[in-house]
């Protein structure tokens, strides 16, 4: 028997009245798919579609007038304008990932288009890193350039921007990340993390912005027909690659911008397809033909050499060039496929090397000297595939260390890099990965930071794959009329994920080895309900091989084309012994005569009391900031907070509070999980002081778990236990009691004795802000809840 990997499947669980609702808007929307209107309905309530006439036809409402959501939209466009007219020099400073690569193209093809004299700059990826910078403003200024654009970045760029102004060129900044603190002093902004939540436009990616701009500058000179096409193709190779959410605006535009892929105007892309072996496909281009083909190409550039190879591929007239500069990108996509594939094996061969338990660090944390620093957040990507731990790995040169990281659901890479703050010298990232500099003589201590971090936030059970499903078929529904259907949803990417079945008892009738070295498994299986075999293909896992007589399987479907033949196949996603339970699901139980069994009880919740003193809040930097002053004892509380060496005459307690101690201040090494928690710390704890508590607050990150951990963790408790100390569970598992009856709530418990909750996936962003909250925010929340205490009736 083979090796089967163990994994976690989670079968989605939607609301039967959402399911209802959504079923009956259906029966209008796709009459046509009468047979799965069920089916469509769960995929649909799964990715949390509220409007299914407005994701089936994204063009079908009007767009909202961009100069009404972007504010600096209108200047922007005024000033660009002017330059092209008064053939000012004009420079747009890109990025080297395709994001950024794509807007520069895009921006660079629309200013010379409408007769502006313009040209770009982009960071060496090697030797200066990521935005504009300050030698790139001075290189501009010598050169003469007017107006700078940037693109895919000048957010977080305060100094490279303020000597800009200095020196008397105006900058437009265009942008998609997360604002920082200190708003760079450009003439305008375009970024649409500044505008209102709710709008269509809050989603885009660096390009999308681009694109906006573009469209509004072509329409200021009537070109708008002109450029159309050409802009929209553009877009759409940069947010696929970029892997930008395929909802709301994103999927408006890619919808249509795929449909023009085929037949592009573009000689650069033409021949990019060439090179990829695209060019026969004679209708709409689906977007993993850019995640895997396209794609890869571009960023190998960025990674491994000088952007302008890409630029000139998407801006240049000349076919000549034009297949060329293609060839280049194919040749850089080899060598850096050969490259992570060294690194990989280095890597691996460390490990075993030093034996290194991944599962039990419940982390990778990995050093090489010379690996490329372009490759190795690829590497990171595999080696988590093959050890389901997060991964962070470094590369050596010099004394110094620049880093990629990758994560699983349930640990936050930013979070974890933030906990160890102290030894970077850069760090950034997001949820799912990150990057780092730092001092090569600070890497032990990260190695131990992270496992230290890793072992507080993952549970082994976090550790294995997890695998969403969307739905349980039967085998006879497997075929072209079910794909055609499904084909509704498309385009799949970030935030639409493609739709996963999973059918139980499937008997293996034929399996074989496929590739070098039997790396993949090709199947043919059969059920009781359908005697005609269906044909499988599991990638990557010729380990498994043989497979037991009666399988499960978790997997997508696939069009495989074949000597002219198509048929629809099973793309495996997970295997296991066939098991008369399919899978976990925290539903509640059900007696023989179908009753509930046990209700849950959470009526032991309470609420804090009044809180009657007086409270100051401060910041805190460092718990070395506030040693010098402080006397008598102190209360050190919060998120993996560290042990203190006693500092007479300072003494310090941890987390529970001593009845009648009075404590001249509280540290909050971060923020307790709610203002509940946090009420009942303040209320439980005497001040030194009749001026009240002094309370420093660090904001040290936590780990928030993704709603997919949070569910796999009260699946588990309720199956012991139908009894749920709301706030003692909460403090334990550093979350809001709200966030656990929301995850309640999503298993179909009513829970009906607590208040009103969102949804689990917005609790958990509520939950998200409160711990990024600063002293000023917490003390304003706090006060508002003071009064409102105030205002209720004496009972």
């Amino acid at each position: 028997m083979g090796k089967l990997t163990r994994q976690r499947w989670q079968l989605a669980s939607p609301e039967p009245e959402r399911l209802s609702v959504l079923e009956t808007q259906l029966k209008t929307l796709v009459p046509e798919s009468d047979r799965f209107r069920s089916l469509l309905a769960r995929l649909f309530a799964n990715r949390g579609i509220e409007e299914p006439d407005l994701f089936l036809n994204p063009n079908s409402a009007p767009l909202p007038d961009p100069r009404e959501d972007f504010p600096d939209l209108a200047a922007s466009v005024e000033r660009l304008a002017a330059a092209i007219r008064q053939q000012e020099a004009i420079a747009i400073c890109g990025d080297y990932d395709a994001d950024g690569m794509t807007s520069t193209a895009l921006l660079l093809r629309t200013f010379r288009h409408l007769g502006g004299q313009a040209n770009y700059a982009i960071p060496s990826r090697m030797t200066e890193g990521y935005g504009i910078n300050e030698r790139i403003v001075r290189q501009l200024c010598a050169e003469g350039v007017s107006v700078v654009v940037t693109v895919d970045n000048g957010i977080a760029a305060y100094e490279p921007i303020a000597l800009a102004r200095e020196l008397g060129l105006s900058v437009i900044v265009t942008d998609h990340h997360d604002i920082p603190p200190q708003i760079p002093p450009a003439d305008t902004i375009l970024n649409p993390k500044l505008i209102a939540a709710e709008s269509p436009y809050r989603s885009m990616a660096g390009v999308g912005v681009a694109y906006l701009l573009a469209l509004e500058l072509a329409a200021e000179f009537g070109q708008t027909q002109a450029l159309a096409q050409p802009l929209l193709e553009l877009l759409t190779l940069g947010t696929i690659a970029d892997l930008a959410p395929l909802t709301g605006i994103n999927r408006r535009w890619v919808k249509a911008g795929l449909a023009l892929l085929p037949h592009s105007q573009i000689l650069g892309i033409q021949a990019l397809m060439q090179v990829s072996g695209l060019t026969e496909r004679a209708d709409t281009l689906p977007p993993e033909a850019i995640g895997f083909g396209l794609g890869p190409r571009v960023n190998a550039v960025g990674r491994l050499a000088q952007p302008s190879a890409v630029i000139e591929l998407l801006t240049t007239d000349d076919a000549g060039v034009a297949l060329e500069q293609a060839m280049q990108c194919e040749q850089l996509n080899q060598q850096r496929r050969q490259l992570c594939t060294e690194i990989e094996a280095a890597a691996i061969a460390q490990i075993e090397a030093e034996g290194l338990d991944p599962l039990g660090d419940r982390v990778l944390v990995l050093l090489g000297e010379g690996w490329h620093h372009g490759t190795i957040g690829i590497v990171a990507s595999r080696l988590l595939e093959r050890y389901s731990v997060p991964v962070f790995i470094g590369s050596l040169e010099e004394g110094a260390v620049r880093g990629s990281a990758r994560g699983i659901p349930g640990f936050n890479v930013f979070a974890a890099l933030q906990s160890c703050d102290r030894l970077f010298d850069k760090f950034g990232g997001h949820p799912a990965a990150g990057g780092f500099s730092m001092s090569a003589g600070n890497w032990p201590a990260l190695q131990q930071g992270l496992r230290d971090y890793a072992r507080t936030s993952l549970a082994p059970d976090d550790l294995l794959p997890l695998v969403q499903i969307d739905a349980e078929l039967a085998l006879a529904d497997v075929g072209g009329e079910l794909f055609e259907c499904l084909q509704l949803l498309q385009p799949y990417g970030m935030g639409n994920r493609e739709p996963t079945f999973c059918i139980r008892n499937l008997t293996v009738v034929q399996q074989r080895l496929l590739g070098r070295e039997g790396a993949h498994l090709k199947l043919q299986v059969r059920s009781s309900d359908c005697d005609l075999p269906r044909a499988a293909i599991a990638w990557r896992s010729g380990a498994a091989y043989p497979l037991p007589k009666q399988v499960d399987l978790v997997f997508n479907l696939r069009e495989s084309h074949w000597k002219g033949e198509v048929a629809i196949e099973l793309e495996v996603k997970g295997i296991r012994a066939a098991q008369p339970d399919l899978l976990s699901q925290a539903k509640p139980s059900k007696n023989s005569a179908g009753h509930e069994r046990s209700p849950l009880n959470l009526n032991n919740y309470r609420s804090a009391p009044q809180l009657a003193v007086p409270l100051t809040w401060h910041t805190l930097d460092s718990l070395e900031t506030p040693f010098p002053q402080s006397r008598g004892t102190v209360l050190l509380y919060g998120d993996r907070r560290p042990s203190l060496s006693p500092l007479p005459p300072l003494d310090i307690h941890y987390d529970r509070p001593q009845s009648g101690q009075p404590y001249t201040a509280i540290w909050l090494w971060s923020l307790p999980p709610s203002l509940t928690h946090l009420n009942w710390l303040l209320s439980a704890t005497c001040p030194a002081s009749p001026e009240g508590h002094q309370i420093y607050l660090h904001r040290q990150a936590v780990a928030v778990p993704s709603a997919e951990t949070l569910q796999q963790h009260l699946d588990r408790h309720l199956r012991n236990s139908r009894e749920l100390d709301l706030l003692r569970l909460a403090q334990q598992w550093w979350v809001s009691p709200s966030v656990l009856v929301a995850g309640l709530r999503s298993l179909g418990w009513d829970c009906p004795t607590f208040p009103a909750t969102s949804d689990l996936p917005a609790e958990l962003e509520k939950l998200q802000r409160w711990f990024a909250s600063s002293a000023g925010e917490v003390a304003a929340i706090v006060e508002q809840f003071r009064a409102a205490q105030l205002a209720l009736p004496k009972q």
